[in-house]
């Protein structure tokens, strides 16, 4: 409950809290509910006379229950989503200015990580998050999701195969010198892809590079993944030039502890978030969230990349119109 004694005592739990929710659901929106839910209950069970002598234990149970209980509802709406799913992004402003209380842990949970966590289910995926990303022990494991620790073992070798078959480890934050070298990149990147250098832009893309984009059905976007570097500089080329003739911005961000940037129309107004996966010294792969569902936590969203009424999302095989 909003102010109260309990919840001004275990704030210092939010972060984490707010990283387990996230990390189950892919969407901010939801991850705070499910946070605000589990403190809600704390305080209930409290008035109720429960002896509550481990909040954080309290809390992160809590949590990683109704996340499991959300990714059981929500597997209906994923398998019908249209395009390609991404989560919700976690922005951070490159210059560190505004609210970054979700951003510390969050940076573990990578777009690319948080889409191979979706090949798991609800139980995998808690055990494997309690155990990799966030270092929990067996026992606590077990306590909290109400497994065995036999079974939790079970469990996580059994999501880590699944997961090393997807070909990436969680991600950890960078060092600050490695966040630097990232940070740099993305503004020469999308320096070059707003001004049009398709040399500049090659350089810097990795030959199989891959770009992916959400639109959900609302949005325009590619119909799916795009390989190759020359396809891909073409379309970012196309983009951005579209773009400036809308008056659009880019502001460099990281998201998801990763390089990007967060797009604005001529009004301020979002229109995607960009993440680039940076190894090598070149972009692996691009992920873009237009859908604008997955924008309004960031700001006001602009509707200028939205599908009008009669007009269909690019399915598969399809080209789209940028991100």
């Amino acid at each position: 409950m909003p102010g109260s004694v309990d919840e001004t005592g275990a704030a210092g739990y939010r972060p984490l809290l707010f990283s387990i929710a996230y990390g189950m659901t892919g969407s901010v929106g939801d991850a705070e509910d499910i946070v605000q839910d589990a403190f809600l209950g704390m305080t209930r069970a409290r008035q109720a006379g429960t002896t509550i002598t481990d909040p954080k234990a309290y809390l992160t149970t809590a949590v990683t229950r109704l996340g499991i209980n959300y990714l059981s509802s929500a597997r209906v709406r994923r398998e019908t989503y249209v395009g390609d799913w991404l989560p919700e992004p976690v922005v951070v402003p490159a210059d560190g200015a505004g609210p970054a209380e979700h951003a510390e842990l969050a940076d573990s949970l990578s777009m690319a990580f948080l889409v191979l966590l979706e090949a798991l289910s609800p139980v995998e995926r808690a055990v494997f998050m309690l155990r990799e990303v966030f270092g929990y022990g067996y026992p606590d494991v077990a306590r909290i999701t109400g497994k065995t620790e036999v079974n939790c073992r079970q469990i996580f070798a059994r999501a880590r195969q699944h997961i090393a078959e997807g070909g990436q480890a969680p991600d950890r934050a960078p060092p600050p010198a490695r966040r630097a070298e990232g940070e740099e990149l993305a503004r020469r990147f999308f320096d070059a892809a707003a001004g049009g250098d398709m040399d500049g832009l090659l350089g810097m893309l990795a030959p199989d590079v891959v770009i992916h984009g959400d639109g959900g059905g609302k949005a325009q976007a590619v119909g799916k993944p795009l390989a190759g570097r020359q396809r891909v500089m073409r379309m970012l080329v196309a983009l951005f030039r579209r773009g400036q003739a809308i008056g659009a911005s880019i502001r460099l961000a990281w998201v998801n502890g990763q390089p990007g940037a967060v797009l604005h129309d001529a009004e301020g107004r979002v229109i995607s978030v960009m993440e680039l996966d940076v190894a090598g010294g070149v972009v692996q792969a691009i992920r873009a969230v237009v859908n604008p569902d997955k924008l309004g936590h960031i700001g006001p969203v602009s509707d200028v990349a939205r599908l009008r009424a009669g007009r269909r999302a690019p399915q598969h095989g399809e080209g789209g119109n940028g991100e």
